[in-house]
């Protein structure tokens, strides 16, 4: 019997990572039958670049998949399966805000950390609020993968505000890192290991990893990454990595020997080593200026290119092979294939000795039913505080967004680990609040 085939929205047509995930939603069709791929966003001009290219190329290499790309929730989310959401809610020009306003005054400026993940998050929200509400009144049976940033004050916000959703929210960052140590100890993939961990997003630490035939990978993994952070594990096919992450790979070496019982997530150095980050930051030139220095030019040098000769072969164009748990999860959805995956997810006892209610990161079992958590047992007390105060960072952010209350907007700032006092975390929220008028809520 012929596999059900299904229609796919990608929410954030108009990103540079959108190309990379339709040529990897074409290369996993085999066991992922896709007949509808359709485009959302809501910049019609930058959308249109990344569709037509990709069109042209769907056309040449998959014409029996049916293609669109729109600015209409109604076109985009009626009679479809799935919604892979990422999301850029002000594009590339606010990351740059969100990480230069922070260093003006001496505190990381960082994507989805402290001050600048705060602001993002404070964006984020309403979009991703929107686009789950569309998913259900057009499609009320899709599911939506969301892996829109930052996760963590995202996923808060999904539990509080729709608990009854079809929604699992997934980060990347975990599983590029157990692809590292995969390579460091000879391994093919990181699905030929079982892994322990607990944590928030970009927030975790690994506890157990074991073989499939449950040796211990712990001991040799520590080894390199004592030595040199998960510099080691990234592979010889992969090193056009920009410095500055092959930094932060490095900079784990110094997170893990803070706790070596355990293994760290690498955005653990904002929290941990925040002075060593400023220090190393140019405040006037930033991760998102190499951003848009380099991806951005890239893929929209490519589109464009595609769509002036009007053939995608020899376009530039690679399918994003990092995004295959997209599809993993997708296929552990509509197959129920029982398959392990880490997810954000209300703790509700999964980590033992921590608030039910926070929505921590660790491993579930996903199937077509949604997921079932892994208990992770009692955690360290080191970990513990630290993820107590980070939480109560993100739930004070998503109730400033619900209640509209700057006092709490305040509250979330000052009680980041990374900013030094309420008179910097007041100085901070006042100019993102100017920077962030038309995309926050107003605060009072």
């Amino acid at each position: 019997m012929a596999k059900r085939q299904f229609a796919v929205t990608v929410a954030g047509g108009g990103s540079t990572f959108t190309p990379g995930i339709a040529l990897m939603l074409l290369k996993e069709r085999d066991r992922f039958p896709i007949r509808k791929i359709m485009f959302y966003d809501n910049d019609a001009e930058r959308q249109e670049i990344v569709a037509k290219a990709c069109e042209i190329y769907l056309r040449e290499n998959a014409p029996e998949i049916e293609f669109g790309y729109t600015t209409d929730p109604e076109t985009a989310f009626t009679d479809i399966d799935f919604v892979l959401a990422h999301i850029r809610v002000g594009k590339y020009a606010m990351r740059e805000k969100d990480e230069k306003i922070p260093m003006k005054y001496g505190v990381v400026g960082q994507e989805t950390c402290g001050p600048g993940g705060i602001a993002y998050g404070m964006r984020s929200i309403g979009g991703v609020i929107e686009i789950l509400d569309y998913m259900e009144k057009y499609s009320p049976n899709a599911w939506m993968l969301n892996y829109s940033n930052p996760a963590a004050i995202v996923a808060e916000a999904t539990r509080r505000l729709r608990p009854n959703s079809k929604i699992l929210n997934i980060c990347d960052m975990p599983i590029d890192l157990e692809e590292k140590m995969a390579n460091m100890v000879g391994l093919k993939s990181r699905k030929e290991m079982q892994v322990g961990y607990y944590g928030l997003n970009h927030f975790g630490w690994w506890h157990k990893i074991y073989d499939k035939d449950g040796n211990d990978l712990m001991p040799e993994i520590k080894k390199h990454v004592a030595e040199n952070g998960f510099a080691d594990g990234i592979a010889e096919t992969n090193q056009h990595v920009d410095d500055s992450w092959k930094e932060t790979f490095r900079k784990a070496r110094d997170v893990y020997a803070v706790d070596p019982s355990t293994i760290p997530n690498t955005y653990l150095k904002y929290y941990l080593y925040p002075d060593y980050v400023v220090e190393h930051t140019d405040p006037n030139h930033t991760r998102a200026n190499e951003v848009m220095e380099g991806r951005e030019k890239q893929v929209f040098g490519a589109c464009r290119d595609i769509i002036a000769k009007g053939t995608a072969k020899d376009g530039g164009f690679e399918a994003d092979a990092h995004a295959t748990y997209i599809v993993d999860l997708a296929c552990a959805i509509a197959e129920n294939t029982q398959e392990r995956f880490l997810l954000i997810v209300p703790n509700e006892g999964a980590v033992e000795n921590f608030d039910r209610t926070a929505m921590v990161e660790i491993p579930c079992i996903v199937g077509s039913n949604g997921y079932e958590r892994i208990a992770q047992g009692a955690i360290p007390q080191f970990q513990k505080s630290l993820m107590e105060q980070q939480v109560g960072v993100e739930k004070l952010v998503v109730e400033a967004w619900i209640e509209g209350s700057y006092q709490k907007m305040w509250q979330a700032l000052t009680l980041s680990k990374i900013v030094p006092s309420a008179r910097v975390a007041k100085l901070i929220l006042d100019d993102l609040i100017e920077a962030n008028k038309g995309y926050w809520p107003e605060l009072k």
